[in-house]
Parts: structure tokens; C-alpha cells; sequence
């Protein structure tokens, strides 16, 4: 092979147009560049998806000397699927194969002798859009239990039997267990509520929130509600309907819409519709096989042995498609999504979206947007959405008719890496290239963009365990001081990404905690890191300024192994998605080495515009000279600038 140069580049137009994910019925043109003295015998593209595979010679399109450009025009699919495909070249009577790199992250291929690893082709359903109000959005994520007691007195509104109730506001959180069998013996509770929720509305306002997604709040035994016993009552703990939409009302006056937690692949054992425990005056499944909830699980042994999430027995496994069960959830006049989207909600958060069925999902959606149109619907997936496979089977997410956005562990799981030092600058390029290539573009605008949440450790201890492992801690190196700059990176990038960032409750004030339950701790009112809360507010509020950092066209550049970025920007006038906007430009820039200052040059030549500013330090300013930009970062800094017209000078 060493006279022999093969070349497919995903990410450039040349190689493949339109770059991306692509509706149905378009064109797709494919190139590959063979450079060789040998004699090319032929070159196929082959393409398949799940169930079939094709091989269609390719055209010779130019030849010049030992160059030769093969094409092939591609027609995508009428109904939405998800396409691969890679090349095989004969030269000399030897087959070469030319298809993505080991990492599946696309760009420039590798040559394979044999089984090469394919590129992807997401075809999604044509006109497919996501809400623009969402895409607009910073949500703010409430652990309703942890985030503030709204009662005058601080006294715990209708309070559960045999559960504990902590003395303190800020005592840690813990649980009581059966050492055996570690089973809950008893939930614990702090007492926040939903009129706490109402209080703190104008905090979230001046933050500079405009969505709450709120963890389950239905009726449940537990504290934090994944174990439902009533789909259709908010928890007593919690409040009621009444004053559910009144806090609907009050967010809505000051611009700020409410998202969900649908808990649906399973309830809790203790619920009307269950009933292990006899605690509901409903005939439940397991009390009796004539429950009109029977057929909605899945019972080994009557009663006692059942389908439940994970093997814990308190979450008792649901039929989705259970005729019974799809039209109490969806397609009743009175379903639990219509019920809830008719009160003003605008949309839902579907906990453990691997474990519904896809066609579960579609209805769901299908519902929630002939109710509100506007609505959106968000799945919780931890992995690449658009090829994911769960249960052995592909699923359709981001094919048009199910999800608005996924929950993107991705990024915090690659910016955490980065920080970690296990992958360099130009993989993170990599790996985010490989989600902006495989996802529709709506939908990759539209991701939730998260680094904390109630499943994992807060963002504040993991960057204490990187700063202790990476860096040396002395008295000129203080540990806090080190961290805040690690949170800067890592934030700035969470608040101007191409998506909607999500805070979890309390991250804002520096808040720290393990795994669950530490990472469930209560908000600490009166005891915030004014320092990291206003760094947070500070870049809220320079996301909600500008449209460039919202909705902009994204260009990821990278430098040295420690020097990551983009710019964001609008030109012609216009956002990514055809909305009237001012021109702009925004550069990201962030450095996580430690000890390194990094000279860095940019080529600006296409961007009418004179100077940039850090608008995390107004004194640093930077003069673009002969279209071409020239400064220094420092060690673990973070730069946003943004440009200035050369006629607003």
C-alpha cells in the first residue's frame, strides 16, 4: 500500500454534500481520492443500514496523472433511517477498503485489508424541527425535596408515615437501610415544596433562568419520586394542583416554562395501581389478577416474583404497550400527558428513555404536540442517541418522530476527560465533530447540555479530585483557587455550546457532593459562594444577550494538546435556523494546562471586524490585524471574546 494514497474526509464538503445528518428523499454526493500508479481494477460505495446491503460502482469524475476522484450521488431513503457505508477499491486486484477511523468519530477515514469500520448517514424525517423557544433556553434543574421549604414556619407539609425527618436544613444526606439487604427502611425528608419552588421564582428570574425541569413530583413513597404511586396527583409533601399551576401562572409572567419528570418504563410497588402493600383503596395488581392493572406487568410467579426496574422490587416493571396502560399514559382525552400539558407545562423529561419502546415514545410525542404544538419532549440517554442500541435494538430517537433532545452526558463525560487529562484538544474536537455529523441539526442545537444532575457526582468535588490528582497544591497553588478556574473552563464551554445548558439546582454556590445521596444535599441558602454564584449569573445572562452563542453557526478550532475553543457567530444577518439576527462573533477559548502559556493565531479574514473583547475581563481587548488575530492564554484560563464592528469603532 505505500504507493498507494486513499482519502474520504466526512467533514469536508468535497468528500460529502450536504455535511451531516440529512432528511429523506435528498442528494448526498460522495467522493473518494485514490492516488496510485497501480491500475484501479474498480471502486464500489458500500452501503447498508440494519437489514440490507448494497454495492454501487462508483464514477470516475477526474483524472490527472495519478489522481483520480470517484463520485457517486446518493438518494436518501423516503422513510427515515440510519445509513452506512465505507468504500472498497480494487487496485492491482487487490482489495482496499476506506472507511471511518477506529475511534467512529468521522473526518478523515482509515484503509482497512479487511472489515473496515463504516461512516454514518442519520436520515431524518423531512422538515423536522425542534421548538426555537427551547433552543433559547438555560434550564435549571430542582430536586424538589432539596431545594427550599416555602412554609413560614419551615414546618414539613403533611409529612409521611415511617420516614425520618431530618433536624437540620444542611444536615448531609444519608440513608437508612437494611443491612442485609440493603433495602430502604426508611426515606428521608428535608421538607422543600413547591411553594419554595413559587418563592424562589424571581432568584431563578435574576439568575437568568427560563426553564424548570423538575425531578418527579407525583405522589411516591420515596424522596425522590421515581417510584410513582399516582400519576395523576402531585405529592402532598409537595403541594397540589391548585398550587402546581399557580406556580405554572408565576413562572409563565416572568417567562419561565416547566418541564416534567415522566417516570414510565415502571412505578413503584406502593401505588394505586400496584398495591403491595395495601396502603390504596384501588384493587392493585398485585392483590389480585382481576385488577384492570394487572396486565400491565409482568408477573414470573404470582404475586411475588415480577419484571421490576434493575431487580429493585419497589419498581415494579410496566407493559408500555399494554393497550390499558398506552391509553391511561397517552391517548386518553384525560391521559396523564394530556392532563398535565393542559395545565401549562411544556413538555417532558422520560426518565430511562432505553427501556420505552420507540413506539411508546412516538405516541408520547405525537400526543404532547397536537396538544401544544410547542411542547418538547427529552430523553434521558447517556450515549450517541442516533445509533444507540439498547435490548438489541436500534433505536429511532433522532429519526423525527420521537425526541426533542437527550440528556448529553457526552459532553460533560468529554470535557471531564479533557480536564482529566485522558483525551487532548483535537480528540475533544473529535468527539464533538462525531455528535454535530450524527445528529440532525435541530436536535444537536437543542441537546441538554449537562454537568451535573441527580445521577452523578457534583461538578465542584470532581473538579477537587482532578485539581488534587493533576496539580501540585501548595501555598501558592490554593486548592479552591484552582478548582474555580477548572470550573470556568468547563462551564464557559456548558454556556455558549451549540445546545441548552442545564444547572442543577445548587452547583451555582459551589455546592459539593458524591454520588447519591451526596449529590442530593440541599440547596445552601444564606451560605453561597457569592464568588462562583456570580460567575454563573454573570454567564447566563452574556448567553441571553447573545444570539450568536444560542443559536450561531459553530466552528470548533483546537491548539497544542491543551488549547480548546470555537467561534460562534451570525452572519448574512441570519441564526442558524433562519431567524432574523444582528451579525456577530463570539471566540471561545479555554487552557487547561497548568503551567503553560500558549501563543495563539487565528485567521479572521472572513469576519469584517476590527477588535475583540474578553467579556470576562473588559480590560483584555484584542486588535485583529491583517484579518489575522495574535495573543497569548495563560495557564487554566478561560476567554470569551466578542467582536466589534469595524464601523461601530
Amino acid at each position: 500500500m505505500n504507493s498507494i494514497s486513499i482519502l474520504h474526509n466526512s467533514w469536508d464538503s468535497f468528500f460529502r454534500c450536504p455535511f451531516g445528518a440529512v432528511e429523506c428523499d435528498k442528494d448526498i454526493l460522495l467522493r473518494i481520492e485514490i492516488n496510485t500508479n497501480f491500475y484501479i481494477n474498480d471502486v464500489k460505495l458500500v452501503l447498508f443500514d440494519d437489514y440490507n446491503k448494497n454495492y454501487y460502482p462508483m464514477n470516475l469524475e477526474f483524472k490527472e496523472n495519478d489522481k483520480f476522484i470517484f463520485n457517486f450521488n446518493l438518494k436518501t431513503p423516503k422513510n427515515p433511517d440510519l445509513l452506512f457505508y465505507y468504500f472498497e477499491v480494487l487496485i492491482n486486484n487487490k482489495i482496499i477498503y476506506c472507511g471511518n477511523t477506529p475511534f467512529i468519530t468521522g473526518g478523515k477515514g482509515n484503509l482497512y485489508e479487511s472489515s473496515p469500520f463504516p461512516y454514518q448517514i442519520t436520515v431524518f424525517e423531512k422538515g423536522y424541527t425542534t421548538p426555537n423557544w427551547f433552543k433559547n433556553s438555560v434550564i435549571y434543574q430542582i430536586f424538589v425535596d432539596r431545594f427550599f421549604n416555602g412554609n413560614d414556619d419551615k414546618s414539613i407539609l403533611n409529612p409521611k408515615k415511617n420516614t425520618f425527618i431530618y433536624g437540620n436544613w444542611s444536615d448531609k444526606p444519608m440513608y437508612i437501610r437494611n443491612p442485609e439487604t440493603n433495602e430502604i427502611l426508611r426515606w428521608d425528608f428535608y421538607g422543600g415544596n413547591l411553594k419554595g419552588v413559587l418563592k424562589k421564582l424571581d432568584y431563578l428570574k435574576d439568575l437568568g433562568i427560563n426553564v424548570i425541569y423538575l425531578n418527579p413530583i407525583f405522589e411516591a413513597r420515596s424522596n425522590h419520586k421515581y417510584d410513582t404511586a399516582n400519576y395523576k396527583k402531585i405529592d402532598s409533601m409537595f403541594g397540589d394542583e391548585s398550587l402546581f399551576k399557580l406556580l405554572i401562572k408565576e413562572a409563565s409572567s416572568r417567562n419561565i416554562n416547566i418541564i416534567l419528570d415522566g417516570v414510565f418504563s415502571h412505578t413503584g410497588s406502593d401505588s394505586i395501581y400496584f398495591n403491595k402493600y395495601n396502603n390504596y383503596d384501588s384493587l392493585g395488581a398485585y392483590q389480585s389478577k382481576n385488577s384492570k392493572y394487572h396486565s400491565w406487568y409482568n408477573f414470573r410467579n404470582y404475586p411475588n416474583e415480577y419484571d421490576c426496574w434493575w431487580g429493585v422490587s419497589d419498581l415494579p416493571n410496566v407493559n408500555e404497550l399494554n393497550e390499558s396502560y398506552l391509553n391511561y399514559i397517552i391517548k386518553d382525552e384525560d391521559s396523564v400527558i394530556n392532563h398535565w400539558i393542559k395545565t401549562g407545562i411544556k413538555g417532558w423529561r422520560l426518565d430511562v428513555a432505553d427501556e420505552l419502546p420507540d413506539e411508546f415514545i412516538k405516541e408520547l410525542k405525537k400526543v404532547s404536540t397536537s396538544t401544544d404544538s410547542d411542547s418538547v419532549v427529552i430523553g434521558e440517554v447517556w450515549e450517541d442517541a442516533s445509533n444507540k442500541i439498547s435490548y438489541s435494538k436500534r433505536r429511532q430517537y433522532f429519526l423525527g418522530k420521537e425526541l426533542d433532545s437527550v440528556t448529553n452526558y457526552l459532553m460533560r463525560d468529554n470535557l471531564l476527560n479533557f480536564l482529566w487529562n485522558k483525551i487532548n484538544a483535537e480528540t475533544l474536537h473529535n468527539k464533538f465533530m462525531s455528535l454535530y455529523e450524527n445528529y440532525p441539526h435541530h436536535n444537536f442545537y437543542s441537546l441538554v447540555n449537562l454537568i451535573g444532575s441527580h445521577d452523578v457526582e457534583r461538578i465542584y468535588t470532581l473538579l477537587k479530585k482532578i485539581a488534587n490528582n493533576n496539580f501540585m497544591i501548595n501555598s501558592y497553588n490554593n486548592l479552591d483557587d484552582i478548582c474555580f478556574k477548572l470550573l470556568k473552563i468547563v462551564t464557559l464551554i456548558q454556556f455558549t455550546f451549540p445546545g441548552v445548558p442545564l444547572l442543577y439546582y445548587g452547583d451555582e454556590t459551589g455546592l459539593e457532593g458524591d454520588k447519591d445521596p451526596d449529590n442530593r444535599a440541599t440547596y445552601p441558602w444564606g451560605f453561597e459562594n457569592k464568588e462562583i454564584l456570580n460567575w454563573y449569573k454573570n454567564l447566563i445572562h452574556i448567553r441571553n444577550d447573545n444570539n450568536a452563542l444560542r443559536t450561531g453557526k459553530w466552528n470548533q478550532l483546537y491548539f497544542y494538546d491543551s488549547v480548546y475553543g470555537y467561534l460562534r457567530y451570525i452572519d448574512n444577518n441570519v441564526d442558524e435556523f433562519s431567524t432574523p439576527c444582528k451579525n456577530s462573533l463570539c471566540l471561545i477559548l479555554v487552557n487547561k494546562s497548568p503551567t503553560e502559556t500558549y501563543n495563539i493565531k487565528i485567521n479572521l479574514t472572513n469576519f469584517n471586524y476590527s477588535c475583540l473583547t474578553n467579556f470576562l475581563d473588559k480590560h483584555d481587548k484584542v486588535e485583529i490585524t491583517n484579518g489575522e488575530l495574535n495573543f497569548y492564554i495563560k495557564p487554566l484560563d478561560a476567554k470569551l471574546y466578542i467582536a466589534t464592528y469595524i464601523n461601530e469603532l
